[in-house]
């Protein structure tokens, strides 16, 4: 039979054949992800006993589940994925064996004695596997690395860089040339370049950053009169020249490539050149000379660049800013931090103005700013959560954001006239079916605002701003973010969505990302009337994942035009920028997990972040910390999610959770290996209140009935009746065993069957305890 993967379809049919890679699941069972078409194959626990996640290989398309997913046979395996798995050495009844990390290996690891390689139980090894799994035994494999125990200062680093294939060794080669690279600029690196050393140029970073890349200069300009004059500002972006050092086919080239891009951790970064560079020869230290890119650009007072040009320079970084500082000499000129640099104050301060016009054609072109609130994660010494703190976004901040962005537009816009190829960095709006779903969400809150049909940034715009100040703007800012696409390298420019820009690329930051190494050439190469073309090692990678609702990936074996080569590229560092957020967000969930397993019992107060069919994902207010209060949780009664509304219901009751909503939350359970911490719902709060208040509401009670002014006092008063109901029951059986002398060995009746007794048989005035009971006894019926 032919296979599916021969031809481009959207899935293949019953009894097809498609080819692809395996994700497992960490409940065992698996998907094949299609090389050719969108939909997911579901492989089945007994399917995947003999595969493993990360596998290549050929299905058979053979039922469609419940779901309407379509269910596969393994055919055949392609490929096995050769690389070290990650996990902790356990001895179970004399077997040794690994367990590894990432749960969606599925099957733990048997190791023979002679594979132990001196490594002891509870361990955090690394296992290469000399026999694959088969349907009737587990995969055997041997020790090729001990990384040291659980508990050890940054093994939560260790095992992400290795769980996510992080290249975290420069190979010798590497090593090599940056000792061969020069301490200092020499005067032959200064051939050709404009001399900006005598200019204020100044970087602006965060207290922690250890590479400047750019560096920042501003001052008013005015030019020309009557219809050609120009008043405005003077905008210069120097950017470190790291395509002077780091040529293409040396190494230090092939290990950049690989990496793509730094990967950002708690107290550790994995760089994406060596340290001699990134924080050398190429980072603008203040009082250094240092080569740089410059875009020189003529900005008007509307916001608008009016004019640009690019050139390489030598520049000298005047000083080291942090936007702490920026900030507070922009809110006080005649503060003690504007007085230590009170001759670059001016500068800062044209700065300032200069991004306020920027700021405002932001407003006016209607491109998305969300309003999020990001933490920072505070270690000890030995690498464990000491707080976790909010970021704050200050002037300064967002200063230098306008100016990056004008310096990344004007590198596409350079680039795009000139139709050489290169990689832009694209965001695309919502895909049909995202559209539809948000348009449906929209309608249900009955905001009286929606996107159209062919929606604009301002649209998104517009509802971030009128919902900013709702209980619910998280969700309503996720779920506007969520229908968009995620932003990728490609090299056909489709403009940036979320930024409102026709053009947009990465210029500015060549130290930690590959994209801007190669902008920066491409722009040498058109200053120079030359063109770059891309060197057939790039293309030695392996063929990037499909993603769901796009065309297939380029083979690099295949690429044989020059689009397809920088497509093939682009892929590459798509793929490794997720790769380095993912393992970001690992070892960040990991650190979390552990810092909440001392809080283990302790009652929180925090906010709904986000509502799914299966529970409510809540993020505490004191910790800043997310973790899940599961649907089993939430009480005795059936909750129905609204996928619509995003919410879930209570059938019985009625009650609503949604996003925005106060809970009062217990940690339960934290979960180190799944990296999940679980809530449980404290009901004695307001919660349990509003419980009760729609239960009464839902069954229709009479007036009489609800006369409590409040929650509380309907909450005691039942309590109270129950105590009376109780109290009543207990004093007639001891009337009926004093009349009966005790009762003689007589068992005394049930109370509640007592209390009933007395209730049907009242014909006329009782005594005051069965006049009591009867009301009661008969409401509980």
């Amino acid at each position: 039979m032919k296979s599916a993967s021969a031809a481009p379809q959207d899935s293949a049919g019953l009894l097809g054949e498609i080819e692809g890679v395996v994700q497992g699941h960490r409940d065992g069972h698996g998907f094949l992800i299609p090389d050719v078409g969108t939909q997911d194959v579901y492989l089945s626990v007994q399917e995947m006993r003999a595969v493993m996640h990360g596998d290549r290989l050929r299905v058979r398309i053979v039922r469609t589940d419940k779901r309407g997913r379509p269910e596969g046979r393994v055919l055949e395996i392609l490929e096995r994925k050769k690389r070290p798995i990650i996990g902790r050495l356990l001895l179970e009844s004399g077997v040794w064996l690994v367990a590894p990390e990432d749960k969606r290996m599925g099957q733990d690891i048997l190791i023979p004695k002679n594979g132990l390689a001196n490594a002891t139980a509870g361990q955090v090894v690394a296992v290469e596997l000399i026999e694959p799994p088969s349907l009737y035994s587990k995969p055997v494999g041997r020790i090729v690395e001990v990384l040291g125990e659980i508990d050890d200062a940054g093994m939560e680093i260790e095992i992400a860089v290795r769980k996510y294939e992080v290249p975290h060794r420069f190979s010798a080669e590497t090593l090599a040339q940056a000792g061969k690279l020069p301490e200092k600029l020499r005067a032959v690196d200064l051939k050709q370049r404009v001399d900006l050393r005598d200019v204020a140029l100044v970087t602006i970073d965060g207290e922690d950053a250890r590479d400047f890349d750019d560096a920042v200069y501003c001052e008013p300009h005015k030019q020309g009169r009557g219809k050609t004059a120009f008043s405005g500002w003077r905008l210069l972006v120097a950017i470190a020249d790291v395509s002077h050092y780091v040529k293409p086919g040396d190494p230090l080239d092939g290990d950049a490539y690989e990496r793509a891009t730094s990967v950002y951790f708690p107290r550790r970064v994995i760089p994406m050149l060596p340290e001699k560079l990134s924080n050398g020869l190429c980072s603008l230290n203040p009082n250094e000379d240092r080569l740089s890119m410059v875009c020189d650009m003529l900005v008007t007072e509307s916001g608008e660049v009016q004019a640009y040009q690019f050139y390489p320079a030598v520049i000298r970084s005047h000083a080291r800013f942090t936007y702490t500082e920026v900030a507070a000499v922009l809110g006080n000129t005649h503060g003690p931090e504007a007085a230590k640099r009170r001759e670059l104050v001016p500068h800062l301060l044209h700065l300032h103005e200069v991004y306020r016009a920027l700021l405002a054609e932001r407003g006016r072109r209607g491109a998305i700013d969300f309003d999020t609130v990001e933490t920072q994660i505070v270690c000890d010494d030995n690498g464990r959560i000491e707080k976790i703190i909010p970021r704050t976004r200050n002037e300064a901040h967002k200063l230098i954001e306008e100016a990056m962005l004008a310096a990344n537009v004007c590198a596409a816009d350079f680039i795009a006239h000139s139709k050489h190829g290169s990689l832009f960095r694209v965001h695309e709006g919502p895909t049909p079916e995202k559209r539809v779903a948000l348009q449906a969400y929209l309608r249900a809150l009955g905001l009286g605002l929606s996107i159209s049909d062919n929606p604009k940034p301002s649209e998104y715009q517009a509802i971030a701003a009128a919902t900013k100040d709702r209980v619910d703007s998280t969700q309503i800012h996720a779920m506007l973010l969520r229908s968009m696409q995620q932003a990728i390298y490609t090299s056909a420019n489709a403009g940036h969505f979320g930024l409102s820009y026709l053009a947009y690329t990465h210029f500015t930051s060549p130290i930690r990302r590959y994209p801007d190494l190669l902008v920066h050439r491409v722009i040498k190469a058109i200053l120079a009337d030359k063109r770059y073309h891309l060197d057939s090692g790039k293309m030695d990678v392996p063929m990037a994942a499909k993603r769901p609702g796009r065309a297939a990936p380029i083979d690099p074996a295949k690429a044989s035009t020059e689009i397809e080569r920088w497509e093939v590229v682009g892929a590459h560092c798509s793929a490794n920028e997720r790769r380095a957020d993912e393992a970001s967000r690992d070892v960040e969930a990991w650190l979390k997990c552990r810092y909440m397993r001392e809080h283990l019992g302790e009652e929180f107060a925090g906010t709904v972040s986000a509502v799914t069919s299966f529970g409510l994902f809540v993020q505490l207010d004191a910790l800043y910390v997310e973790g899940l209060i599961h649907i089993t949780e939430l009480g005795g009664e059936y909750f129905r999610f609204d996928e619509v509304r995003q919410e879930l219901r209570g059938e019985r009751s009625g009650l609503r959770y949604a996003t925005g909503a106060r809970v009062q939350v217990q940690v339960s359970r934290v979960d180190l290996d799944a990296r999940k911490i679980d809530f449980r719902l404290v009901t004695d709060n307001e919660e349990a209140k509003l419980v009760a208040r729609a239960m009464r509401d839902k069954a229709g009670l009479g007036a009489a009935e609800r006369q409590p002014g409040n929650s509380v006092e309907a909450l005691e008063q039942v309590r109270r009746t129950d105590r009376e109901v109780k109290s009543d029951a207990k004093n007639a059986r001891k009337g009926r065993q004093a009349r009966g002398g005790g009762g003689g060995g007589q068992a005394a009746a049930h109370p509640v069957k007592a209390a009933r007794q007395t209730a049907r048989g009242a014909a006329s005035p009782k005594s005051g305890a069965a006049v009591a009971a009867e009301p009661r006894a008969r409401k509980r019926r």
